[in-house]
This record gives C-alpha cells, sequence and structure tokens, in this order.
C-alpha cells in the first residue's frame, strides 16, 4: 500500500522570497509603485503566485514582506528576486528558499447571476 503522505502529495516546487527593509520607510515608500509594478509584471507573466506584506503580532506596520514564485532552479529564483526594485536599490534585503508546496486549499467562487468573483 503506498505512504499517503508522500505518495499523494502535490509536490509542487516554488520559491519563497522573504524580504526585510534595510532602510528607512520614507525611502522604501519612493520605489514601493516600481516595486508594485514589477510584481504585477512578473503576476501576468504567470512567475509570481502569491505575494504580500508580513505583520508581527500587535503591529500595524509591515515587519517583511513575502513573494513566491515558479522559477526552474535557485539561479532563475534569485535573478528574480535580485531585480526587484526595493532589492535592486539596495533598500530591502531578502532570503531565497525553495519550497514544495504539499497540502493545503483555495476557493474560487464566479457568481454568473451578477459576474462577481471571491476568492478565499
Amino acid at each position: 500500500m503506498a505512504d499517503l503522505h508522500t505518495t499523494n502529495v502535490l509536490g509542487k516546487e516554488l520559491y519563497v522570497i522573504v524580504t526585510t527593509p534595510a532602510a528607512p520607510g520614507e525611502e522604501i515608500m519612493k520605489k514601493l509603485p516600481d516595486h508594485l509594478a514589477r510584481q504585477i509584471e512578473l503576476e501576468k507573466a504567470g512567475i509570481l503566485f502569491a505575494a504580500g506584506p508580513m505583520f508581527d503580532a500587535g503591529s500595524e506596520a509591515p515587519a517583511a514582506g513575502l513573494i513566491i514564485i515558479r522559477a526552474a532552479n535557485f539561479e532563475e529564483a534569485d535573478k528574480i528576486a535580485a531585480a526587484d526594485p526595493l532589492h535592486a536599490a539596495g533598500l530591502r534585503t531578502y532570503t531565497l528558499r525553495r519550497w514544495k508546496l504539499n497540502e493545503g486549499s483555495f476557493t474560487v467562487t464566479l457568481n454568473y447571476s451578477d459576474q462577481t468573483m471571491t476568492v478565499g
């Protein structure tokens, strides 16, 4: 009998970029529109899987950012991460890890009657 814990999981390899501030927030905010434009570019190209800020308990200010991308290998993922305008300008630093997505789910609801959609 196959081991359910190792054979029936997705096993999708992605790369996780955790980005942290290396400059004052005011400097980062000046370059934020360039960063967000790059994120949308990666999304439209099918590279960006998910991204967003991360917060410490009780804080309203982001402590870091999480970017999950599709890439063939570490080298390609590192090139993508390094090209982020905030990283290229030295305003944020990043760590990079390969992540194997095994379990989980997401839901998309599309309502035909009013053409609304919900992602949950």
